[in-house]
């Protein structure tokens, strides 16, 4: 433990990397995940990209919510209207049961407010519980589009398709709704300040033959993609899996764990990614004890601030060329007095 805890002061003092600050859902350390509040705080806070999970409404709108289940980010189950709309789903292989984004119209979901998804780490972030709606991708390209013009610089946009194997096989078509979105707005060139994530192959695939838009293949330490049952990460991590995402992506987006083992030391992914031609965007970096290794926690408290800086500075060295992270603050505060 000693150790470590040295190791991660050393690294936090090292000059770091102009790593991509990746707003996770936003500025979701401090505001509910995807609402348009989030992603402006992110933005004022510094961060270069803002992450919209993106599913689909019953009439084919694209809107932003970490799950296509509803009841943990709205509060769709204290709405008596609305209860006879409680299904069961398998997705991904999963029973899922709840209220989910493909059974709501627009104007339904807009009856809806957004709620804290982890109250009980984050009971400041719960204060602003049914303050805000559900925005459409639509409004976060207007914010997005609004923001430049005030500060005078792109920000960049980092969308995630969620379950679209699944959606597709409801007769939803997220990839075809993504790209025609994109290219209303002109965000489909290699130069846009875009890049699309999926953890599934087949609509990465798709969206290389549909935009010049840049490409994200997410990965986790376990399992592998839902449209692929018979394929793992791992193995897709391998040299030549990585020689093969590299035909049809850009990136790849391991957890942090997949580049920083627990001793702190860097895993041969970066490297081994960078000699592929692949740009790594890892996640996600949050700033409580509940989400970070025993050594870089304060107290025994989950709901605490622990040793951000120690745990930025850690996968920082590791050369990664992005980071996810919940406190776009932080980061963009360590970036800066990193810089010479």
């Amino acid at each position: 433990m000693r150790i470590l805890l040295v190791l991660a002061a050393f690294l936090t003092a090292m000059p770091a990397h102009a790593q991509l600050i990746i707003a996770h859902r936003g500025a979701s350390g401090e505001r509910p995940e995807h609402t348009l509040a989030a992603y402006e705080r992110a933005i004022d806070a510094g961060a270069d990209f803002i992450e919209p999970d993106l599913v689909v409404t019953k009439d084919l709108v694209l809107v932003a919510r970490h799950e296509n289940e509803l009841s943990d980010t709205t509060d769709v189950a204290d709405r008596e209207q609305f209860a006879d709309r409680r299904r069961s789903k398998e997705i991904d292989g999963q029973l899922v049961v709840g209220w989910f984004a493909e059974d709501f119209t627009l104007a339904e979901l807009r009856t809806l407010r957004a709620k804290e998804r982890l109250p009980a780490i984050r009971p400041g972030n719960a204060r602003f519980d049914g303050l805000y709606q559900v925005p459409t991708f639509a409004e976060i390209v207007s914010l997005v589009r609004a923001k430049e013009a005030e500060k005078g610089h792109r920000i960049g946009l980092y969308p995630e398709l969620k379950h679209p194997a699944f959606l597709l096989s409801q007769g939803i078509d997220s990839v075809d709704l993504l790209v025609t979105a994109l290219k209303k707005e002109g965000l489909d060139t290699a130069d846009a300040p875009i890049f699309i994530q999926s953890f599934e192959v087949a609509p990465l695939k798709r969206l290389d033959k549909l935009t010049d838009a840049r490409l994200v293949q997410l990965v986790s330490p376990d399992g592998g993609p839902a449209d692929e049952p018979g394929m793992t990460y791992a193995e897709m991590l391998t040299p030549s899996g990585l020689a093969e995402i590299a035909a049809y992506a850009d990136a790849i987006g391991p957890d942090v764990r997949q580049v920083a083992a627990a001793d702190g030391k860097a895993t041969p992914l970066v490297e081994q990614a960078h000699s592929a031609g692949l740009k790594v965007h890892a996640w996600t970096l949050r700033k409580e004890n509940a989400f970070l290794p025993a050594p870089l926690r304060n107290g025994s408290d989950p709901t605490a601030e622990g040793n951000y800086a120690a745990a930025w500075g850690l996968l920082a060295a590791t050369g990664v060329d992005g980071l996810f992270t919940d406190d776009p603050a932080l980061a963009a505060a360590l970036r800066r007095s990193a810089r010479p």
